[in-house]
């Protein structure tokens, strides 16, 4: 929720995000690809204390991995999927898993 939000209020610089429903979007596919391609977490990631890496490494999954995972979550369905792992087909496409922070 936190990163929809942030996702709103970029959108809102260069389009109407309540008319043009494909800005947030855009921007939370970008926002996934920037921040968890290259810091494992978002800024709402960061807040709530979970990540995402790679399921095989335990690293970070690049910025590629990334924005299809973005994309693919865009599409929610993907996340409503999971497996026994609690893995949506986004995170299984991307090779990812989302795990909390150690304290």
């Amino acid at each position: 929720m936190i990163d929809w939000l942030l996702c709103i209020l970029v959108a809102n610089t260069f389009a109407d995000p309540f008319r043009d429903g494909w800005a947030p979007v855009l921007v939370l596919i970008v926002e996934y690809g920037f921040f968890i391609g290259l810091f494992a977490q978002t800024p709402g990631m960061y807040i709530t204390r979970v990540r995402c890496v790679s399921w095989v490494s335990g690293g970070r999954i690049g910025v590629l991995r990334a924005l299809l995972r973005g994309a693919l979550l865009a599409l929610v369905v993907p996340a409503l999927i999971m497996d026994v792992n609690r893995r949506g087909l986004h995170d299984r496409a991307a090779g990812s898993v989302v795990t909390s922070v150690a304290r």
